[in-house]
């Protein structure tokens, strides 16, 4: 179990501190739902988990079989509902890997990334679009 002790501190914005570590991150209503827009929202927040969970999770991966995955990236894009209830309607999340498209591990490395444990917690009417672009040069291995 990992608590954290969230602070609401007024004008939508809010504080939220991890237990084990203490780091701590703030957060803002979006501005087209009143907030400011100055740091993540949650649901910015909810995207950038499920990016950051498929790289980790590919990373794990790569530990285990013994692939460097330092410098992969990730973007991702939030879509929001146009009609209420208001929710993540669909994320879109771009993967760039430093390694060649022939690596041989690499629908090993692609199918960690689709169970990473944050895409099997969203709900299934949050539409995920994961594309993989791997950039290394071709026959290298790297």
């Amino acid at each position: 179990m990992v608590e954290a002790t969230i602070q609401y501190e007024g004008g939508l914005h809010c504080r939220a501190v991890h237990g084990p570590s203490q780091s701590s991150i703030e957060t803002d209503a979006p501005a087209d739902n009143m907030g400011r827009g100055e740091r993540f929202s949650p649901t910015d927040l909810t995207a950038t988990s499920l990016a950051t969970c498929v790289l980790t999770t590919m990373a794990i991966m790569g530990t285990r079989i013994g692939v460097e995955l330092a410098g992969s990236t990730a973007q991702v894009r939030k879509h929001m509902t146009s009609e209420p209830p208001r929710r993540i309607a669909k994320l879109e999340v771009e993967v760039n890997i430093p390694l060649s498209p022939q690596h041989p591990d690499r629908a090993r490395l692609e199918a960690a990334a689709n169970g990473c444990p944050v895409r099997r917690s969203l709900h299934p009417d949050v539409e995920v679009v994961e594309t993989f672009a791997w950039t290394g040069e071709a026959g290298t291995g790297a």
